[in-house]
């Protein structure tokens, strides 16, 4: 049990966070759950129109990142907006310098799914569906009669994959990473040292964005969305629809800093 995990509205949250940030700093957060809500199909997920307008704000006079478990190009078309760092599958695509790396990973992924397509227990349970996403797989489950059952079949087929995926759990999902791919806590870890900032701030909402909250540093600060006593972020939301509120207070502690000094670059790397 985590229990210095404390509320950012309340206490001394707001004080400790302005305190933290400045424009030494990159702001990273995750997509789904986060920046938008969480919806019963992932398609339709959307940026409520505040929330996008503060984020767009943070992107101009900051540097920022995004680092999910979507496809670097469908995390893009969602948002919308092209911050600094689009990092995708959990951290296995899009990081500079793992070009090499991730051919490899994405080969590795085409195998799992050659593998999962031919386990008949699986593929005869409607509503189960495989996604390949390039350098990871995700098995989705949210719309299964039986749930227990199907995760249980999910188990099953993942534990006769060759080679063996590194297995994330989440919300009526099991993702599978290879083996040696950066998960999001390395990923904001390099991203901060390719872009030359020396704090990281990261807002996530689920167990992929545990590795980050791990980190438990003090050049960290992490802020989990919902508040759950096992885990290690340092401070919580109540729910994603406060991110709102979160991003423009960042904004305005940066307007009361100044000006960043630095070359603002929006590209995607």
């Amino acid at each position: 049990m985590n229990e210095r995990l404390s509320y950012i509205f309340g206490n001394n949250g707001l004080l400790k966070m302005r305190d933290f940030i400045d424009w030494n700093t990159l702001f990273a957060f995750d997509l789904d759950g986060t920046l938008a809500p969480i919806v019963s199909d992932p398609c339709f997920i959307g940026i409520p129109a505040s929330v996008r307008q503060e984020f767009a704000v943070l992107n101009e006079q900051a540097i920022v990142a995004v680092i999910t478990g979507r496809s670097r190009s469908d995390a893009l078309y969602h948002l919308g907006i092209s911050p600094r760092y689009i990092i995708g599958n959990h951290g296995a695509e899009g990081l500079p310098g793992w070009t090499d790396r991730e051919i490899e990973f994405v080969h590795m992924a085409e195998q799992w799914q050659f593998q999962l397509e031919r386990f008949k227990p699986l593929n005869d349970l409607p509503g189960i569906l495989i996604e390949n996403k390039g350098t990871t797989i995700s098995i989705h489950y949210r719309h299964v009669d039986n749930i227990k059952k199907a995760h249980t079949l999910i188990l099953k087929a993942t534990d006769l994959l060759d080679p063996q995926p590194r297995r994330i759990g989440g919300k009526y999902v099991e993702n599978l990473v290879p083996e040696g791919a950066p998960d999001k806590g390395v990923a904001l870890k390099i991203l901060m040292e390719k872009s030359g900032c020396q704090k990281g701030f990261f807002v996530g909402d689920d167990e992929t964005d545990e590795d980050v909250f791990r980190l438990n540093d003090t050049n960290s600060f992490t802020i989990r969305v919902g508040r759950k006593t096992y885990s290690s972020a340092r401070f919580y939301l109540r729910g994603q629809n406060e991110i709102r509120r979160l991003i423009a207070e960042i904004n305005s502690v940066l307007r009361g800093k100044g000006k960043y000094s630095g070359e603002k670059l929006t590209e995607i790397i």
